[in-house]
């Protein structure tokens, strides 16, 4: 790993329903989302806009990252590694069917994060093993269309395989378990619904910085 995410790290993917047809009203509303991160202190926030072009998602990502700039908020694109750097975010998410993360790595180079979908302890051994700086693992909860839960006691498992290697746990998670979540040993959370609901994200928040 050549990064070092704080702890916890709060993961906030943007929801992927912008539309080439409603790109001007869906952009407005992803970086409202991403000034709020900001605000709040989210640690990441990824781009995860399958339907746009490709210009449209470079659009984005380059006003996404002119919001994050010089924030403790970093920004990641989903599976474009050639946009995330076209847009000079910093770095890039790959699901678990996207190139070898060793291909990626070799690419973007040292300086760029690279985090990974991982659902297994195997999976996440190859990510630290291929040189991503952390894993999503889950769902970790029952999360509709997502496959049967992972739960919290294969969270812990994986987590303490992984020898310090960051697994973040993504899957249902939000104000009522995310605690549950690290103290199951995980380097922090993801989410997409909880994160992006702004009362739900200032609550989470509130509660980190009082800790």
């Amino acid at each position: 790993m050549s990064h070092q995410l704080p702890h916890p790290i709060v993961y906030l993917i943007t929801p992927g329903k912008a539309a080439p047809a409603t790109f001007e009203t869906d952009r407005r509303l992803i970086l409202d989302k991403t000034r709020r991160a900001v605000s709040e202190g989210v640690t990441l926030v990824q781009l995860r806009e399958k339907q746009l072009t490709a210009r449209q998602l470079f659009q984005l990502a380059a006003d996404a990252e002119a919001v994050t700039r010089g924030s403790e908020t970093r920004l990641l694109v989903n599976d474009r590694f050639d946009i995330a750097m076209a847009a000079g975010a910093d770095g890039v998410h790959l699901p678990s069917d996207s190139l070898p993360i060793s291909v990626i790595r070799e690419k973007v180079g040292p300086d760029m994060i690279v985090g990974v979908s991982t659902h297994s302890g195997e999976e996440i051994a190859a990510a630290a093993e291929q040189g991503a700086d952390f894993a999503v693992f889950g769902p970790v909860f029952d999360t509709p269309g997502k496959g049967p839960a992972k739960g919290i006691g294969e969270l812990a498992d994986v987590c303490l395989e992984a020898a310090g290697f960051p697994v973040v746990g993504l899957g249902s998670v939000d104000h009522s378990n995310f605690r549950s979540v690290i103290d199951a040993g995980a380097a922090g959370f993801a989410a997409i619904r909880s994160l992006n609901n702004p009362a739900s994200l200032s609550a989470i928040m509130q509660v980190l910085r009082n800790e």
